[in-house]
């Protein structure tokens, strides 16, 4: 069995993970670190510490009604991509961990055309 970081949890939540296919499992918040354990296989699992979280990237759609997905970019290791029913719950429970200004939103679509464009045609120097 695998032995959590967290000596105390603040919010314990059904989530699914996007590490490849998804997998369904729970989330853990705590003192710690950030742990996702699958439901079904005890051997996946993703343990992050706060020292290793770097930034936490939320899709915001509907002028913040809903937050289908976010994302924490680690110092060393990318970007673990999650879900879960109550995403804001989640967010603020990352937020008495993580400095409020290491939370972003993620670009839009739109936001992601506009750069596609400026960078096709900009002047090479």
């Amino acid at each position: 069995m695998v032995e959590s970081l967290n000596t105390k949890v603040d919010l314990a939540i059904d989530a699914t993970s996007f590490a490849g296919v998804a997998d369904y499992g729970k989330i853990m918040i705590g003192d710690k670190g950030f742990e996702f354990y699958n439901s079904r296989d005890y051997r996946k699992f993703i343990q992050i510490p706060w020292e290793e979280v770097d930034y936490v990237i939320a899709s915001v759609l509907f002028k913040g009604k809903w937050i289908p997905r976010y994302a924490i970019r680690t110092k060393k290791n990318g970007t673990y991509t999650f879900s879960s029913k109550e995403a804001k719950k989640v967010l603020r429970a990352v937020r008495n961990y993580v400095d409020p200004n290491h939370m972003v939103y993620s670009l839009s679509f739109l936001d992601v055309v506009k750069r596609a464009l400026k960078s096709t045609f900009k002047k090479k120097s």
